[in-house]
């Protein structure tokens, strides 16, 4: 049986591969990605944490079930949004969209 602490490095190693891909890159698509592994590894903790829990129950699945929910309607908006840019600016690069600012 896997341990408690393996399922939390685990989240933390993907939310700090996340963090890094949101913060360093400039490619939008990459910067999509890195929020998406983020949200994974939210969704592994709050699974450990329903299974490991004091009251073990589904609810940290269930959770997980919204989480994922959110996750592909943030990602197919974003990927919207990144078509629409890149079909007016011809670029992804997320410094260059600043449309909003002017």
């Amino acid at each position: 049986m896997v341990p408690l602490g393996a399922y939390l490095a685990v989240g933390a190693i993907l939310f700090s591969i996340g963090i890094y891909g949101l913060l360093t890159k400039k490619n939008g698509i990459i910067v999509l990605l890195s929020t998406e592994l983020m949200l994974n590894a939210v969704n592994v903790n709050l699974v450990a944490f329903s299974k490991f829990g004091v009251n073990a129950n589904i609810t940290g699945q269930i959770f997980t079930v919204f989480t994922i929910t959110v996750a592909a309607a943030e990602a197919a908006i974003g990927l919207a949004l990144l078509m629409a840019v890149f079909r007016n600016k011809a670029t992804i690069n997320v410094k260059e969209m600043d449309i909003m600012k002017r």
